[in-house]
């Protein structure tokens, strides 16, 4: 349930806010902004963006459920089940969610509009696709002035795609410290220095990087920066042009391969896949979260059934095949999210609230736990009791697998260290979980030496 009030993320913007209102969430516009919110509105750019599914759309409501006297109107825009983050995203994620804000604002220039920030965290992705969700953004287009939204552009979306690209894919990590994007010296001290003989990266990386040292002592005034509608246009091109060449090949990780290398049988796989099924049937929940969901292959399950889906894994190029896979067959009800189980997402930002931490998103209707215990008991160090009570707090229902020491993956797993889980057993692991779960039903999984549980939390957490 959530509290009435300002969302805690939305308050830099003087144009408006989020709020929350008898469960419900709103946005404030303020009177500041009435002039271009008005263009927004009857200049046809709003229906052009909706009917592209580039925009979030929202509906005007009674101006009394202000929140402030600076109202000029209130809205309420679309639900969006799940908010998710830049650097929760894969490296195509990412990508095209880039690709997205640079269509928006083409669009926005042939309406005479431009938008007047271009932050990542106004991207979310719906039903598959990724959307702008500040209706806000946008400001009349004036003749012969910069974009003052690009160097915010360069530091959120290419900045990470290049170094991600030309570097590391890890290092899509850096939006997670710098939640204002990557500033553009560190991505220039990074990058090879072959990539200044790329015109592209010279001049949106590497030049820009020094133009902002040059004049951040400086005093610009507009009128010393003119930009026609054409060379802005051209800037666009570029930016567009230099994304859509960017590439990495989601290979070499430790998961990305993981069904080549597994060692279940077909008919264990067959039955796994039947029984998680069955559980689904039993629960029939409104969300799951597939936790270490590797390539979605429970998560689309659930999706099938017409259930949201986060697939969350720890490995950026399971994630990436698995975004990839939705992208190709248009699935929208799965969003795969880059996630590590032991080091979750924080609450970072002002106050440690501006955004949210993995937990305040949940808690989840029906959470997956499969092939996962045995490496955050053994891998992780993590005790059986910590794990059951982390499940207890993000979910209600919880399908489950325990995989004993006699399976192959964790003697892999034990050949490199010392033994020293003298808790791990079933008989551990039931004692468990029944401190925080109720075992519905429990199913041997045919020609293997593994055990599917159904829990449902207990009403009082621990006892």
């Amino acid at each position: 349930m959530k509290i009435d009030g300002n969302v805690p993320g939305s308050f830099r913007d003087p144009s408006g806010f989020l709020f929350y209102k008898n469960g419900e969430i709103y946005r404030q516009v303020n009177i500041s902004y009435k002039e271009n919110y008005d263009l927004l509105m009857s200049s046809g750019l709003y229906e052009s963006l909706i009917n592209a599914n580039l925009l979030i759309p929202h509906i005007e409501i009674d101006a009394k459920n202000k929140l402030s006297g600076k109202a000029y109107k209130v809205i309420q825009p679309k639900f969006i089940p799940f908010v998710s983050y830049p650097y929760e995203w894969s490296f195509s994620q990412l990508k095209h969610a880039a690709l997205t804000t640079l269509e928006i604002q083409k669009k926005s220039l042939l309406f005479g509009m431009s938008l007047k920030d271009s932050s990542a965290y106004n991207i979310q992705f719906r039903k598959g696709r990724p959307v702008l969700i500040d209706s806000l953004s946008f400001e009349k287009y004036r003749e012969m002035e910069p974009w003052v939204a690009y160097r915010q552009f360069c530091q959120h979306f290419l900045a990470p795609l290049v170094l991600m690209s030309y570097r590391d894919i890890r290092l899509n990590q850096l939006l997670r410290i710098y939640i204002d994007g990557v500033p553009l010296d560190l991505a220039s001290s990074l990058l090879p220095f072959s990539t200044r003989f790329k015109f592209s990266l010279l001049s949106h990386i590497h030049l820009h990087s020094k133009s902002q040292k040059h004049f951040a002592k400086k005093t610009i005034k507009k009128a010393d920066r003119k930009v026609t509608k054409l060379a802005l246009l051209g800037i666009i091109d570029s930016l567009e042009s230099t994304i859509k060449k960017l590439k990495w090949n989601p290979k070499g990780t430790e998961w990305a391969d993981y069904y080549d290398d597994i060692n279940y049988s077909s008919e264990a796989l067959e039955h796994k896949l039947k029984v998680v099924a069955e559980f689904l049937e039993q629960v029939n929940p409104k969300n799951v979260w597939d936790l270490g969901s590797n390539l979605g292959m429970f998560s689309r399950i659930a999706a099938e059934k017409g259930i949201d889906v986060i697939s969350f894994d720890i490995d950026p190029a399971a994630v990436e095949k698995n975004h990839l896979e939705c992208v190709t067959k248009k699935e929208e009800k799965i969003l795969p999210l880059i996630i590590d189980l032991t080091n979750p997402s924080p609450g970072i930002g002002w106050e440690n609230r501006e955004i949210m931490s993995l937990l305040d998103r949940g808690p989840v209707e029906l959470a997956f736990a499969l092939a996962l215990v045995h490496h955050l008991a053994i891998s992780n160090n993590l005790p059986l009791n910590r794990i059951a009570s982390f499940l207890c707090g993000i979910c209600s229902w919880l399908v489950i697998e325990f995989i004993p020491k006699n399976d192959s993956q964790v003697k892999r797993l034990l050949a490199t260290r010392e033994d020293i889980f003298s808790n791990y057993t079933q008989k551990m692991f039931e004692l468990e979980f029944k401190k925080f779960f109720t075992i519905k039903n429990s199913i041997k999984v045919k020609d293997s030496k593994r055990t599917l549980y159904l829990m449902k939390r207990k009403n009082k957490g621990y006892e």
